[in-house]
């Protein structure tokens, strides 16, 4: 191995070959002190014995049994159950279940680009070039040039270095933060953050604490008080909140990341396309410098019209994550199809800066007739997710089950996804809406509201019957 210009680490510095030769080697030991700890091999197996040996029943869980307990309670009251529907076609303003067309606010087809020709047009392409399936992780077998010409354009739109694409949006927050942080590290959170952030906090070891919604000055004060006991301190917060519809005052909290030498992650999944005048984010929005906050994410399954996540930053962080991170390094690359998908849609929402706008004004309007209308969208500015609050879980059920009958496919949130006094409907507003489809909407959904509001409590009508 020679040394480069400077010498040290990859050209870094001033080091010697002897001191790279002296890092490999404890890094080698580490390695091997880390296999020694695992233990020995296991033994061979023991034969399998003659009597036959049954399987756990799951379905004696506790957790199973208050599942179907819930699910009886639902039939007594002839409540169908509102989740696994299956949609006959493409979902969008409108979509077909069960031989019945539905005004639909259960999808996140923001700006209406899932089902637009030149984005199908891409994807088949992609097929009939590379296939199904690139077939091997991306390390290995499975790099192909749509990966790195996705990765590059997410990173423009960012505003950054680079960018790494993963096959779900979930485990790419899982994996990531998994990766990132350790037992000497701190995760701090939002306190209505995304589930995928908090289990890779847990994952990590770490340790967490969540800070009230959106408030920047109470996590402020959080880390004058424990900042000096930890490594590395990630704080994490959405770009567009998923259940409530607001956004964070992304300067103030680049602030105090910055006074409190920590690092910032903004979860992107729902406000790319949809926040900031040409869908580029929450940076947009606040009209700050992207690169002022260390790591992006999103997903491609929203405005992408696709599926997996993303990671966009520096370069340091991009390739360090893509040899240990193992969600990327231990699965398979993302498929053709959905990187080109991503890609002819990133392409149409830049040519077509109307439907961010129109999007926008969906949102705006949706809230505003709500609002007039007396319900309670709780702390959302109207873009595209509107939460319509109605206290208990068991009544967001019922208020679904009765819009669904009317013609309104739109999903109840409910414990442990939101507090149990917090469930909601969730409606989504995308670009193809119109403000008739919304109008009839909000009208049909007061009326249900005041309904199921003056019957009571689940549990009083069930002790009725």
């Amino acid at each position: 191995m020679s040394e480069t210009k400077g010498g040290g680490y990859g050209g870094k510095g001033r080091g010697s070959k002897e001191a790279l030769l002296a890092g490999l080697r404890a890094a080698d030991r580490s390695r091997k002190t880390k296999v020694d700890a695992a233990g020995p091999t296991p033994a061979e197996p023991a034969a399998a014995p003659s009597r036959r040996i049954k399987a756990f029943d799951f379905g004696e869980l506790p957790a199973y049994r208050e599942l179907r307990l819930h699910r009886a309670a639902a039939d007594m009251m002839g409540i169908a159950n509102p989740f696994f529907r299956s949609h006959d076609g493409l979902a969008g303003a409108s979509s077909r279940i069960g031989n019945r067309d539905y005004l639909n606010f259960a999808s996140y087809n923001y700006l209406g680009l899932n089902g637009h020709s030149a984005v199908d047009a891409a994807a088949k392409a992609a097929i009939d070039r590379y296939g199904t399936s690139v077939s091997a992780s991306r390390l290995v077998a499975g790099e192909r040039p749509i990966h790195r010409e996705l990765e590059e354009r997410i990173a423009a739109l960012h505003g950054v270095d680079d960018a790494v694409v993963m096959v779900s949006g979930h485990a790419t927050n899982v994996s990531t933060i998994g990766t990132l942080l350790g037992r000497k590290d701190l995760v701090l959170f939002d306190s209505l953050i995304h589930n995928s952030v908090v289990e890779g906090a847990r994952l990590s070891g770490a340790a967490r604490l969540t800070f009230p919604h959106n408030d920047w000055r109470a996590l402020s004060k959080l880390l004058e008080k424990v900042r000096h006991d930890y490594d590395h301190v990630l704080i994490v917060i959405e770009g567009l909140y998923s259940m409530d519809g607001d956004v964070p005052d992304l300067a103030r909290f680049i602030e105090v990341k910055a006074e409190h030498d920590a690092w910032l992650m903004v979860d992107e999944a729902h406000s790319l396309g949809v926040v900031g005048e040409t869908g580029r984010g929450i940076a947009e929005l606040a009209g700050v410098d992207p690169r002022g906050v260390e790591i992006w994410m999103g997903t491609l399954s929203k405005t992408l019209s696709g599926c997996g996540g993303y990671i966009a930053g520096s370069h340091a962080l991009v390739e360090y994550l893509k040899v240990k991170t193992p969600g990327f390094v231990y699965s398979v690359g993302l498929a053709p199809a959905l990187a080109a998908a991503a890609i002819a849609s990133i392409e149409v929402m830049e040519a077509e800066p109307e439907r961010v706008a129109r999007l926008r004004r969906n949102g705006l309007f949706f809230l505003k007739e709500a609002r007039r209308a007396g319900l309670d969208t709780g702390h959302s500015e109207g873009y595209s997710v509107v939460p319509i609050i109605v206290g208990g879980s068991p009544q967001a059920a019922v208020l679904a089950d009765r819009l669904y009958l009317r013609g309104l496919n739109v999903l109840p949130i409910i414990y442990p996804a939101v507090p149990e006094k917090a469930a909601r409907l969730r409606f989504f507003l995308t670009a193809l809406h119109t403000e008739a489809e919304i109008a009839e909407a909000v009208r049909i959904t007061a009326e249900e509201v005041a309904s199921v509001l003056a019957a009571g409590s689940v549990l009083q009508q069930l002790g009725a019957r």
